[in-house]
């Protein structure tokens, strides 16, 4: 006997390109030779709610509920209803006609999320960004939209995340249990109606669902419970990097009540057992990295040696049966770097699996993900990339690695030089010596347009306890070098970091500001830091002089915890001037302005000289 699987990434995700966890299973069970079909629920999900009629119910369910937040959205639904069929088709196609249509003085109501002047948009895009133009104001008029949804119809609601505060640290089920036990929101009820034509479309005995973030877990479920109810006879898995991360403790065996199985780490040996204990092939004891439910009690079933299927021997990842043209081009931010998240369709592939530095402090060094590097070769990879062209078209690529290694970049780039492959192409890395100059301007020749990287806490004190290997100096040299090869720079940035002190902070913040100015970077992020169960620090928190105070665990998520830090600032005041101060400085505006104005309270002067990025650069 064989079976039939379909693998799902369930709402909601990026929706301007494939999330790949299941074309990279898709690519291996394919390879298998076994019947595996796909389809991105998150992104079919999203082009049902903006439809006339989805609005149009939406707006009459408001009116049913008496709530109208947002009155200036309501006040014009029927501008909203009319035009929000012609908005997702121009964000999916970007036709020039459709761009000028669009730009037209009051052809888009507005409402609540205020434009830019014509002269700000001018600058932004200059005179010739017609579609950019459009784009951005489209990308407004679907967020209004969205905000009135969330507000007034479902709570639910986010365009890259669904009922995300129920799955974050939810050390217990409790809360996801009794919101499954709530009737279905009209978001929901469309999801479910996707679900069941995809089910009689495919009729498969094993569905599986790819669970990335807390975004995607409850519409899983409520996928899960649908399954249960109507199709007792299919069985359904979950796996991905929240279950990779998350459920490493679980115990409470509430959820099986709307699942079968739940794989850890790699997917592709579990979900190949998971075919065969199915088909009645192997015993169950034979499972490997798997979870299910034996006699009311979790049950962690992993045959050990474990089959190993080692990066090098993968296939590529297939892309087919995904919906390319349905994918959309948001612009929230003029910012260029930023876009690269969100505008533009990126085929997402690995050059190498696992960090092969593996060392920071604050990260899941532990969690196979990270702790097994295993590497391919250039013309390995370029041969992916050239059959991934083939299916989708698309000449753009995300290299997705925890950081991807210089030896690796350097060969791919070489290789793709070599033969004539051109694609456009960006990656995360550690800002390490090894990026020369000279490596700096092959990696472009080849295609790398933006790399991104964690500086994470600008204090050479922390970079050192946090184990990250490089030094502010050498952050200035290497980023520097990428952007004199024209290749855009996104720091990370992290404040709260363990001992971090309100001098350490506002250094940091004069260092970045510098990196700014002087051109290293052109883009960035803060994040406050957290405490993570499987990391250094969540594991030996003494060392780092902080003290874990919950939450505690009751059998189900573990992962994100709260600590006290008795040496440390007062972190969470800091949040507002480090973004407002990043903001400006993304525009190329306020380096001239004393770091004391950024905040709403008096804080230290920095101790950095002004030129202290222009001198390490000489």
């Amino acid at each position: 006997m064989s079976i039939k699987t379909l693998l799902i990434t369930p709402p909601f995700t990026q929706l301007n390109t494939p999330y790949p966890a299941t074309a990279y299973l898709k690519g291996f069970l394919d390879a298998q030779n076994l019947e595996v079909e796909q389809c991105d629920l998150s992104i079919e999900l999203f082009n049902k709610v903006f439809t006339k009629d989805f609005i149009s119910n939406a707006f009459n369910i408001a009116q049913q509920h008496n709530s109208f937040q947002f009155p200036k959205v309501y006040e014009q639904k029927q501008e909203y209803i009319n035009k929000v069929e012609r908005v997702i088709k121009f964000l999916q196609h970007h036709q020039v006609t459709e761009a000028y249509q669009i730009l037209q003085e009051g052809f888009l109501p507005q409402s609540h999320r205020e434009l830019p002047e014509d002269e700000e948009l001018d600058w932004a895009f200059g005179a010739l960004g017609i579609i950019d133009k459009a784009k951005h104001k489209a990308t407004l008029f679907i967020e209004e939209l969205g905000d009135f949804i969330k507000a007034n119809v479902d709570e639910f609601f986010s365009f890259t995340k669904y009922a995300e505060h129920i799955a974050t640290a939810a050390s217990s089920f409790d809360e996801i249990d009794e919101y499954l036990g709530y009737e279905t929101t009209i978001v929901e009820d469309q999801l479910l109606l996707l679900l069941a034509n995809k089910i009689a479309t495919h009729n498969p005995d094993l569905v599986c669902f790819t669970i990335p973030f807390p975004g995607n877990l409850f519409s899983a479920l409520r996928c899960g419970q649908y399954l249960k109810k109507h199709h007792k006879n299919i069985k359904v898995a979950f796996g991905g990097g929240y279950c990779n991360t998350e459920l490493l403790s679980l115990s409470d065996p509430r959820i099986f009540k709307y699942i079968d199985f739940i794989t850890l780490n790699d997917g592709e040996g579990p979900l190949l057992k998971l075919t065969e204990f199915i088909a009645g092939k192997i015993e169950q004891q034979d499972l490997e990295r798997t979870y299910l439910i034996e006699n009311g009690k979790v049950v962690y079933q992993n045959k050990l040696p474990n089959t190993i299927y080692h990066h090098s021997n993968l296939p590529a990842p297939s892309y087919k049966g995904l919906l390319h043209n349905q994918y959309l081009s948001f612009l929230d931010v003029m910012n260029p770097m930023h876009r690269l998240w969100s505008d533009g369709k990126w085929n997402k592939l690995t050059v190498s699996h696992g960090c092969y530095w593996k060392q920071c402090s604050f990260c899941d060094v532990n969690l196979d993900y990270i702790s097994k590097y295993q590497n391919t070769t250039a013309v390995d990879l370029v041969n992916k990339i050239e059959k991934i062209i083939a299916e989708t078209g698309t000449y753009g690529f995300h290299f997705v690695d925890e950081a991807a290694p210089p030896k690796m970049l350097r060969a791919l780039a070489e290789e793709l030089i070599k033969r004539k492959v051109y694609i456009s192409w960006w990656t995360n890395i550690r800002f390490e010596k090894t990026f020369t100059p000279e490596l700096c301007e092959l990696l472009s020749k080849s295609g790398c347009i933006a790399v991104t990287g964690g500086l994470e806490v600008a204090s050479d004190r922390l970079l050192e306890k946090m184990k990250k290997g490089v030094d502010i100096a050498q952050v200035a040299r290497v980023t520097k070098s990428f952007s004199n090869s024209n290749i855009m720079v996104h720091a990370y940035l992290m404040y709260g970091f363990p001992t971090e002190t309100e001098q350490e902070t506002i250094d940091a913040l004069e260092i970045v500001r510098q990196l700014f100015e002087s051109n290293c970077i052109q883009s960035a992020f803060w994040h406050q830091f957290t405490a993570t169960a499987h990391s250094p620090i969540g594991k030996n928190p003494e060392e780092f002089g902080i003290k874990i105070i919950g939450p505690k665990f009751k059998g189900f998520a573990e992962n994100d915890l709260f600590h006290e830090d008795p040496t440390g600032a007062d972190h969470l005041k800091y949040s507002e001037g480090l973004k407002l101060a990043l903001h400006n400085y993304l525009n190329g505006l306020g380096y001239d302005v004393p770091l004391s104005d950024w905040f709403d309270f008096d804080v230290k002067a920095t101790e950095h000289p002004d030129g202290l990025i222009a001198f390490f650069l000489e």
